[in-house]
């Protein structure tokens, strides 16, 4: 299925369906749609107003007659719920860990970051990507109903299963499994054929759940962020995982920085795949677990170590 990866609604079969955004880099997230009989389940929205209802448009065919009444929030990360506002009527529902991270860092936060004077052209470049978003007229939608560990839910006849696999990407991450349909929505725990980041980890937490989804045995997996896979997907995204802990705990006891570290590092396979220079932010974090006192940088500082890890890549 990895090669159907087009802008806009695909059918994944019973009643399921996809709405996907290439390239899949940042902000450029998928989302699901769970149609029962009289009533449909949202599986996140998307990074603006403008995505998300181009989205809500492109699945009136299906909801026309089987309106959203339940919408689920993968995680906290903005390209997954700022669109909540639109799907009026419905209830929103996010673990705890979820609704906790919410505020963290709003739309507006967003825009301050976007408005910053860099004095940088690598950098002003690299920020420039989120330009094609708009953050100044959202009105931030926190989820109405939250839960723990796990949650079933019935769509008419249908079981959908909401299991907890946080901290991972983030503090507060869950995936939708649908079991008759042997599908599973994984929010950014899963990116496929784009570098994986962790904001929360730990990373050990974050192996963790991509087991969880790879014992499901879902002959489909819908990712966070990339075309639509199976669980080939989800072990590519564990191998990327535990081959940043070996390497980054390599040079973390040999004393060298984690840019330095990201440098030194051959990617390799991995370093096909987009915003590969996401490996330096990845490895703060793992930084941040092997060492209590580690202080890491700054979401500023992160962009911009990014932003020059990227150019160094393009230019290598």
């Amino acid at each position: 299925m990895e090669n159907n990866y087009t802008r806009g609604l695909h059918e994944l079969g019973d009643g399921l369906f996809t709405w996907l955004l290439p390239n899949g880099s940042w902000g450029w997230s998928n989302a699901g749609l769970v149609a029962g009989d009289g009533r449909s389940l949202l599986v996140d929205t998307l990074f603006d107003l403008k995505l998300t209802q181009e989205m809500l448009d492109g699945m009136k065919a299906v909801t026309s007659t089987r309106p959203i009444s339940t919408l689920v929030n993968t995680h906290a990360n903005g390209d997954h719920c700022w669109g909540n506002e639109l799907v009026t009527g419905a209830e929103i529902i996010a673990t705890d860990a979820c609704a906790a991270e919410f505020d963290e860092m709003p739309p507006s936060m967003t825009q301050q970051l976007l408005s910053t004077e860099w004095g940088d052209p690598v950098v002003e470049e690299y920020m420039a990507a989120f330009t094609a978003f708009r953050f100044d007229d959202i009105t931030l939608t926190p989820p109405s109903r939250t839960f723990s560990s796990e949650l079933t839910i019935t769509l008419d006849d249908r079981e959908i299963h909401l299991l907890e696999v946080g901290p991972a990407h983030t503090q507060g991450d869950l995936i939708v499994h649908v079991p008759d349909a042997s599908t599973v929505f994984t929010g950014d725990i899963v990116f496929v054929n784009g570098t994986p980041l962790w904001w929360a980890g730990p990373l050990d937490g974050y192996i963790r759940a991509c087991d969880v989804i790879l014992a499901l045995g879902a002959d489909i997996v819908v990712p966070g962020h990339g075309p639509v896979t199976d669980n080939d997907g989800v072990r590519r995204v564990k191998a990327y995982l535990e081959f940043v802990r070996t390497e980054g705990t390599l040079r973390h006891a040999a004393g060298m920085s984690a840019v330095d570290a990201a440098r030194d590092i051959d990617l390799g396979e991995f370093g096909e795949w987009t915003d590969a220079e996401r490996i330096v932010t990845n490895l703060h974090s793992l930084y941040g677990e092997l060492d209590p006192d580690y202080v890491g940088p700054s979401l500023e500082d992160s962009m911009r170590e990014m932003a020059h890890l990227a150019n160094h890549f393009a230019s290598a």
